[in-house]
């Protein structure tokens, strides 16, 4: 790999803060409840520690960022919507009246809607931060996705932008996506890197009949078959069948993870990405906090790939970082358990027996 922003990227992340997490540890076990007894949101909070380096974390400034681009292969009618909802719908980020914007405003977190590919002139969208590299990507069907340079250019996007937000103050991030056709495109980046076939991943999107799933199977296998990308090569494969905005993702978890700020991720697309993500980089695992299992079938794979275990079961396919922005709520409230509670000693209470 050249040296280049990216490359720089990905030798800066490191391993998690071992003895913060040890502290932080120590402090959840003297707390007054029996030890372990709060499950995931111990070892959420334990994470992290070890990401910020503090015992206890909290995150007063959390922002959503939505990364939106289209994809050529919507041609071949794999979605249930046409491809200009992905332009109206970036406008409804913006004006605040989308689910994720509803979400967000219960959790007091900021959403920022990032353009890297829409197929529509949105140089006028007041609050749109643009980072456009094309008007979407090539129908993988008959071409490939992507350039090598655009595929690069995408991700450093992501790099890019997840800079600029930590700078800005985001302590808390989390990741969101819209673009029609990003399903297929992340099935088919899923079926490549896991050798898997397209029926084992492919479900039904924005709410597609079961012919229409049928038909979506059938094309990303042909594209699979056209392209054949090296499943050791997650550059390659998300150049030949990704999408933009999925490896504009991919590089702000990459970015988050090299400045040690935790990027919790939403449903499928969002995870393919962090899954290409940790195939760059096997250490920026360690920054993820997985929202929800999605209904997407290959959803529990992707997640399964990386190590990582949703917070939450909510049946949702929505995308836009709607389950990301749910898990908010909990992070905080895990932080101030953690601030807050009482130990044994402070509240002069018996701890356990020894031999109990």
């Amino acid at each position: 790999m050249h040296d280049n922003l990216l490359s720089r990227t990905i030798a800066s992340v490191s391993k998690l803060d071992a003895e913060t997490m040890r502290l932080a540890r120590k402090r959840l076990d003297s707390l007054t409840k029996p030890q372990g007894s709060l499950g995931k949101l111990e070892r959420m909070v334990e994470r992290l520690a070890g990401i910020t380096g503090h015992v206890c974390p909290e995150f007063a400034d959390k922002r959503v960022i939505i990364f939106a681009a289209d994809h050529g292969v919507a041609k071949e009618g794999v979605s249930a919507f046409p491809q200009e909802v992905t332009a109206q719908m970036v406008q409804n980020f913006l004006t605040g009246k989308a689910a994720v914007n509803c979400f967000a405003a219960t959790a007091k977190a900021a959403v920022v809607c990032v353009d890297v590919g829409v197929a529509a002139d949105l140089s006028r969208a007041k609050g749109l931060v643009s980072r456009k590299i094309a008007y979407g990507t090539g129908n993988m069907a008959l071409e490939q996705a992507m350039s090598k340079a655009q595929t690069i250019q995408a991700l450093e996007a992501g790099i890019e932008v997840a800079t600029e937000q930590i700078a800005a103050g985001a302590r808390l991030l989390a990741t969101g996506e819209m673009g029609i056709g990003n399903t297929t495109a992340s099935s088919a980046v899923l079926a490549a890197l896991a050798g898997c076939s397209a029926e084992d991943v492919v479900g039904k999107g924005t709410g597609i009949a079961e012919s229409r799933v049928r038909h979506k199977v059938a094309v990303i296998e042909r594209a699979l078959a056209l392209h054949r990308p090296d499943a050791d090569n997650p550059l390659e494969v998300l150049e030949k069948v990704g999408g933009l905005e999925i490896a504009a993702i991919a590089g702000f978890v990459l970015g988050c993870a090299a400045q040690r700020v935790p990027v919790v991720i939403d449903g499928f697309i969002s995870t393919v990405a962090a899954l290409c993500a940790t195939r760059l980089c096997p250490l920026a695992a360690n920054y993820l906090l997985a929202s929800h299992l999605s209904e997407e079938p290959g959803h529990r794979l992707a997640l399964n790939m990386m190590g990582l275990k949703p917070g939450l079961h909510m049946d949702m396919r929505l995308g836009e970082g709607t389950g990301a922005v749910l898990m908010f709520p909990l992070i905080d409230a895990a932080c101030h358990m953690m601030q807050h509670m009482a130990t044994f000693a402070e509240a002069s209470v018996a701890e356990r027996c020894e031999n109990s």
